[in-house]
């Protein structure tokens, strides 16, 4: 008797509950179906001008048009990354600031502490589009080819200096995976941006240098530099002339790439309107051609296929840069 007494008390209490549950989830979903409803922002933890900065801009014009909601790019420079790659990590995951960063969010937790973690802190959403660096050396080297600038590297241990842009960066791990597997020693320039290391090898300062093909576009054009090879498993569509380094070092890739991610714990409806939207900016015939005059080719992946890709980068540039022994206080 008491027992049925207790189970007619609890009853009402259970339904409440419930309901309170049911309108939580319907408000959840209500408000994951209105997804956006205010203007998002996309942080760039690069400066103005660069190959992430001018990708931002041209998918955050095409959001703003399917959305009819404003999309604002902001820069947010310095700390190899981590400036910005922060704000995000400890912003609201709700799907309104969101971040556009590049291949050295996964060499980072190997190279530097960081003030948030790179695998649970942030969710991938898309692997946005590849960005080769190119491997390209001053006329005063007599080096044609990968295969010649490794013998003369060989034969000049730790003369040959190559210049990058940066410490961490693509540019100066692509370098040193060069090295490693081609078994040669090279001296490590890094330079404040890929700007500065392309002056300097144009002014001769350095005898080789890697950098964006974006930054070194016009010099590549006007052969102004030699382009020994890009740093990709295979050839750019836009200099299909210039080989890839591993036609000449088996196995070796180091393909660059820019991506979106949001902060952990944003709702899965949420990231999948994001994935779907920046999905059918790439699918743009005009975004495509934006890309390939910055030398940026589209490079689709679902948040799944990202997440295995991180976890693949992760291993191999650690374990990289632990061969290397590479750290940046």
């Amino acid at each position: 008797m008491q027992r049925h007494r207790a189970l007619r008390r609890a009853v009402p209490i259970v339904l409440t509950i419930l309901a309170i549950l049911s309108s939580g989830a319907a408000i959840g979903t209500a408000s994951a179906q209105a997804y956006p409803v205010k203007p998002i922002r996309i942080i760039v933890p690069f400066a103005p001008g660069g190959p992430n900065d001018i990708l931002a801009r041209i998918i955050g014009q095409k959001l703003t048009e399917a959305w009819n909601q404003q999309v604002i790019v902001e820069n947010r420079p310095g700390g190899g990354t981590v400036i910005g790659t922060e704000i995000v990590a400890k912003s609201s995951p709700d799907g309104y600031t969101l971040l556009m960063v590049s291949t050295s969010h996964t060499s980072n937790p190997s190279l530097r502490k960081l003030p948030y973690d790179s695998l649970r802190d942030l969710e991938p959403v898309i692997l946005v589009a590849a960005a080769p660096n190119v491997l390209i050396a001053h006329p005063s080297l007599p080096a044609k080819s990968v295969k010649e600038l490794i013998a003369v590297a060989r034969s000049r241990p730790d003369q040959v200096a190559y210049g990058s842009g940066g410490a961490g960066t693509s540019t100066h791990l692509s370098g040193e995976m060069l090295a490693l597997m081609g078994g040669v020693r090279m001296i490590h320039v890094p330079y404040k941006g890929g700007g500065p290391s392309t002056t300097a090898l144009i002014s001769g300062e350095s005898q080789v240098t890697i950098a964006t093909i974006g930054s070194l576009f016009t010099h590549l054009k006007a052969n102004r530099v030699r382009p020994l090879g890009v740093t990709s498993d295979k050839r750019t569509t836009q200099f299909p002339s210039v080989p890839a380094i591993g036609e000449f070092v088996p196995g070796y890739d180091f393909t660059a790439w820019i991506g979106c991610f949001v902060p952990k714990g944003t709702p899965k409806p949420v990231l999948d309107a994001l994935n779907a939207a920046l999905k059918k900016a790439l699918d743009d015939p005009g975004v495509a051609d934006k890309l390939s005059s910055q030398t940026l080719d589209p490079m689709y992946m679902t948040p799944e296929q990202f997440t295995q890709r991180l976890k693949s980068d992760y291993d191999k540039y650690g374990k990289l840069i632990s061969q290397i022994g590479a750290k940046i206080e």
